[in-house]
């Protein structure tokens, strides 16, 4: 995340994101690190993203109630 703040707000810390409120706990520490995390997963692709679904698996459907 290259644009964000923590700012202080009463006894919490909020963090922001391009001027937007995300994330309030009570810990700059935590808020820091949570800061951190979130950037690293942004910086790597999803897995789920990363490799398609083979072509040959059909999706499963959820049950449903006789009559629906």
């Amino acid at each position: 995340m290259k644009n964000y703040t923590i700012v202080k707000v009463g006894s919490d810390y909020v963090v922001q994101a391009e001027e937007r409120s995300v994330l309030k706990v009570a810990s700059r520490r935590r808020a820091a690190k949570l800061v951190v995390e979130a950037a690293e997963l942004l910086a790597h692709p999803a897995a789920d993203d990363a490799a398609p679904a083979p072509a040959d698996e059909a999706p499963v459907a959820p049950d449903l109630p006789e009559g629906s």
